[in-house]
């Protein structure tokens, strides 16, 4: 397990990274989450709107997020940046974050999505293995999801090769899937009068809540409160566009990473956004924005807002194919989310074996084996993403995993100026698009989104906080263990 006979190599292409960049991206929201923004501002333009917007924040992001990597083509990646712009400390509770509730609590989320479709073939995943009371119980699916991590970081520990080519086997199944519902949808949707009803009174927005006995309250959005809404629903989006920035951790077998880095950035976050509203007018095009809750309607009077357990692109495909086209979405999201944490598992590890090159994670998390991956470091991501399927539920998951993450983008593009100011003659293969401004514009527009969900969300928002800030006596600890 020696580290002098055992090293990285750089054997990505151009391809192999957009199709990370595109496959960590790509997992199960979009086939669920726009449901949500349905009853959090229930207008055709504004869900647009807020995917657009999230489009825009990720490809700006990633576009600063290039100067960076193009400085620094190193293992560990968003984690290296804010080390040598604020240094250990901070970088330290970044990468504490990422383990404790980002990059796996987004693996966990994503494996229990896999796990929640896989029942629909079959359902006796469902089942109770034990129950503690009304709040814990410990289903068939948790297993699968567990194994399925499991599985995933064993093949993921056989070398680069392997994670390589389950990523773009699952990434190009899924676009080309994912295409063909488009197209087929908006082809199919306007021919019906679907569409021009959804936008009707298209910018008339709405919070529709459904009570715990079955009626709706329906409250007119406008003015600060239309803004706030938004700022607390693009959370679904935001996630769902999320892992973006993954292929930043494995910069230490990316060939040419100095270009390759930032162009795969930009190529994989362009697919994504392009999909995702284009699946979103496909849906409009297809379904009700209203509906109807409850079991005894059907999937058109159900809507988008109501969607079966907010399986949206299971009821845009059910109404292209009827009951056949369910099972089709179902195998979709299956083949989506297991080629997305895919990607999770590999790149997750190569940031963890960079915070044990520095003393600050598992020694053991250091070593490289036989097939040159630092398989301990994905063993460790391992068991904790299996412990997070145990406890946390998905919308929980969901918004600490996005919360933190937003947190620390603000944090790495604030870098992109403390680096312009500290080591102007520093190389800069790669310069941001649109230095300054877009990356002042991220800033002002990411630090609102936080501040709103703060304001909307402050239990879960404020768990994200809570476990960041765990990190600095954590960090002081072992600080102190290495003296």
């Amino acid at each position: 397990m020696s580290n002098e006979k055992h090293h990285f190599h750089r054997s990505l292409g151009l391809i192999d990274a957009t199709s990370l960049v595109a496959g960590s991206m790509i997992g199960s929201g979009i086939f669920l989450v726009t449901a949500a923004m349905a009853r959090d501002v229930g207008s055709a333009a504004w869900i647009l709107v807020i995917w657009l917007v999230t489009g825009l924040l990720t490809m700006s992001a990633a576009l600063s997020y290039g100067e960076l990597a193009g400085m620094m083509p190193n293992a560990g990646g968003q984690y290296v940046y804010i080390q040598r712009a604020y240094g250990k400390l901070i970088s330290f509770l970044y990468g504490w974050t990422v383990f404790t509730v980002i990059q796996t609590g987004t693996i966990a989320a994503v494996a229990v999505a896999f796990s929640n479709y896989t029942a629909v073939f079959f359902p006796f995943l469902e089942n109770k293995i034990l129950s503690l009371g009304e709040s814990f119980a410990f289903t068939n699916k948790q297993v699968l999801a567990m194994g399925v991590i499991v599985l995933l970081t064993f093949i993921n520990t056989k070398g680069i090769k392997s994670g390589k080519i389950i990523q773009l086997v699952f990434t190009s199944a899924k676009l080309i899937a994912l295409f063909a519902l488009i197209v087929l949808g908006i082809y199919i949707g306007f021919h019906t009068d679907t569409f021009a009803a959804n936008f009707k009174d298209m910018w008339d927005a709405k919070k529709t809540v459904l009570e715990a006995n079955g009626t709706l309250t329906i409250t007119k959005l406008s003015g600060v409160a239309l803004l706030g809404a938004m700022g607390a629903t693009i959370i679904n989006s935001l996630f769902s566009s999320d892992a973006w920035n993954n292929v930043t951790f494995i910069a230490g077998e990316i060939k040419d990473p100095k270009k390759n880095i930032p162009r795969s950035l930009f190529l994989g976050t362009l697919i994504v956004t392009v999909i995702y509203i284009l699946a979103n007018i496909a849906y409009l095009a297809l379904l009700p924005l209203n509906g109807i809750p409850g079991d005894d309607v059907g999937v058109a009077q159900h809507g988008i807002m109501f969607a079966s357990q907010d399986r949206v692109g299971a009821a845009a495909a059910s109404a292209i194919m009827g009951n056949l086209g369910v099972f089709m979405m179902a195998g979709l999201i299956m083949v989506s989310t297991f080629g997305c944490n895919s990607g999770l598992i590999l790149s997750g590890g190569r940031l963890f074996y960079a915070m044990a090159k520095d003393g600050l994670f598992f020694k053991k998390a250091g070593d490289i084996n036989d097939y040159d991956v630092p398989s301990r470091a994905l063993w460790f991501q391992c068991i904790w993403a299996c412990f997070l399927c145990l406890t946390g539920r998905y919308g929980d998951l969901l918004t600490y995993a996005t919360f933190a993450s937003l947190l620390f983008y603000i944090l790495t593009i604030g870098g992109l100026f403390i680096l312009r100011k500290k080591e102007p003659d520093a190389e800069r293969p790669y310069r941001a698009f649109g230095y300054p401004i877009i990356p002042v514009l991220y800033i002002i527009i990411t630090s609102l989104i936080c501040i709103d969900l703060v304001i909307y969300d402050t239990r879960n928002t404020g768990l994200g906080l809570a476990i960041v800030a765990l990190g600095i006596p954590v960090y002081y600890i072992a600080m102190h263990k290495k003296e």
